[in-house]
């Protein structure tokens, strides 16, 4: 690279910094950058956290970089103050604009205060209240628009064009990323030895880029694995295709990582200084979220226990023992009403509950009989509907002392003749049958079965439902507020089969990601 962005604002008549583009930006000034950074003019230097019980299960010594302790609860200050403090005063006195749901917009509030600045944020509709609030409670200008990211990205871009305001990106800027790599600076004064492993949480680039970059620089012994939810691995996918790659979909539940297409300076870089990759699943991620919680009395976010739950699978896939592993914790903005849905998936995310389906005779005694074969274990659910048959489908939760005793239980099951389907990797039977089992209707002839998205904001349900209700019959439906931007919906329609064409036309027209689940063997079990 040749030029860099100046650390300092330009003086009226002086030639601006010309940026760097994607490619032209190495290691060495990701450092530079950093090292002029001005991040502590509001972000901290936050501690780093021994966590002993989690330590002792995983077999190393496991550190915990405690961004969540931010003023604003996350790392995403680092970045926006950086860029912000370094905006030229002729930026500064148009204002900033940018677009978020989360961290980053917080992040651009509190930077926005501090430097009396005027900034606009454009949220989607679906952003929960208490982050529109503590944006405004700052000074700044909220504006909501669209029911998703994309939707208020593309507003704010409109925006900033009429305004001539400065666009401050969450992840894809120099300074951004920089201002994140300071982290790394951190972590060398604060973690001995030169052969340790970081685990960083990924969405669209900016932390890792950064806290690669800096480490890459000054002490390349140390390893950085990236961590990214399986349903939301724009980078990991981009890194296998060599190539920048855009998702169709993203999961909703980690969703401060949840990016479509991650950025360009944040790729380039990713690529050619992190060491290896993680993908976790909403169970692992919950159960982190209580590991973090049993060492530090701290509740993260999804993505803020993300590196966590990578770290924890991380090491027992590579069998690591008596190692240095750090954990990157980013963020603590969780809503509170979320937390029943994490506490429900936190156990089978750590291996110590078993969902199963059983088929029991339907007779006086079967019940105890079944019991006693669980024998000591806790039982943590048990669901049953009397219905006028032979057999009859229990959904039952088991407790686990270790993960190996749940295909011990079921291989017992069947050696004693009940027939089990183990449930408990099946999504539609965590979020949605376990609420509903005897709901059985084999009356509902043509009935087709469908997961729905919809945005999660006032009056999204009805508008759903008057897409929804048309010519054909509703059966089935089942909806439970999860906390975050997006509901889900399991909803049975009666189809028949002649008119299958229109249906589907009918649903490609909705407006709404739906998925058929007609074969899901929950729903087979339970529900028909």
């Amino acid at each position: 690279m040749t030029q860099t962005p100046s650390p300092q604002s330009p003086q009226p008549g002086q030639p601006q910094p010309v940026q760097p583009q994607p490619g032209q930006l190495d290691a060495l000034d990701v450092l530079r950058l950093a090292l002029t950074s001005k991040v502590y003019g509001a972000a901290i230097e936050t501690p780093v956290s021994e966590t002993p019980r989690l330590s002792e299960r995983v077999g190393s010594r496991v550190l915990l970089k405690r961004e969540d302790q931010q003023p604003i609860f996350s790392f995403k200050l680092r970045g926006a103050y950086n860029k912000m403090s370094q905006l030229t005063p002729e930026e500064a006195a148009r204002g900033v604009i940018c677009a978020s749901a989360g961290n980053h917009a917080q992040g651009v509030a509190f930077a926005a205060q501090a430097l009396d600045i005027a900034a606009v944020i454009v949220m989607p509709a679906t952003t929960p209240d208490i982050k529109v609030q503590a944006c405004r409670a700052r000074g700044a200008e909220v504006v909501l628009f669209g029911d998703s990211f994309s939707d208020a990205e593309t507003h704010a871009f409109a925006l900033q064009r009429e305004r001539g305001l400065t666009f401050v990106h969450p992840y894809d800027d120099p300074l951004v990323l920089a201002g994140q790599g300071t982290i790394a600076l951190e972590l060398l004064r604060q973690v001995e030895g030169d052969s340790y492993t970081v685990f960083v949480p990924v969405g669209g680039g900016g932390l890792i880029a950064g806290v690669a970059s800096v480490l890459a620089a000054l002490k390349p012994g140390v390893r950085i694995v990236g961590v990214e939810p399986d349903d939301s691995d724009a980078m990991y996918q981009s890194i296998q295709a060599g190539e920048r790659v855009r998702l169709d979909t993203v999961g909703i539940f980690v969703d401060g990582v949840a990016v479509k297409q991650v950025g360009a300076y944040t790729f380039d870089l990713t690529r050619r200084y992190v060491h290896d990759w993680v993908r976790v699943n909403t169970d692992e991620v919950c159960a982190a979220i209580k590991d973090v919680f049993d060492d530090t009395r701290a509740v993260m976010e999804p993505a803020g226990a993300l590196a966590v739950a990578g770290l924890k699978k991380y090491a027992a896939e590579r069998g690591l023992q008596g190692e240095t592993l750090v954990a990157l914790t980013c963020g603590a903005n969780v809503n509170f009403d979320r937390l029943r849905h994490v506490a429900e998936r936190a156990e089978i995310g750590e291996r110590r509950e078993a969902i199963l389906a059983v088929t029991i005779p339907e007779r006086p005694g079967a019940f105890r009989e079944f019991i006693e074969v669980v024998g000591a274990r806790a039982i943590t659910e048990f669901n049953y509907r009397y219905a006028p048959r032979s057999e009859a489908q229990i959904f039952v939760g088991v407790q686990l002392a270790h993960a190996a005793q749940r295909g011990e239980l079921v291989t017992q099951l069947r050696g004693l003749g009940y027939a089990v389907t183990d449930l408990t990797d099946d999504e539609l039977a965590k979020v949605h049958v376990r609420h509903m089992v005897g709901g059985r209707a084999p009356e509902a002839e043509g009935e087709r079965v469908y997961s729905f998205t919809f945005p999660e904001r006032p009056g999204a349900l009805l508008d759903f439902l008057k897409h929804l209700q048309g010519a054909w019959n509703i059966s089935l439906f089942h909806y439970r507020n999860h906390g975050s931007a997006h509901g889900r919906v399991l909803a049975g329609i009666q189809v028949p089969g002649d008119e299958l064409p229109e249906f589907g036309a009918f649903l490609a027209g909705l407006g709404y990601p739906a998925e058929d689940m007609s074969g899901n063997p929950a729903y087979r079990l339970f529900l028909t």
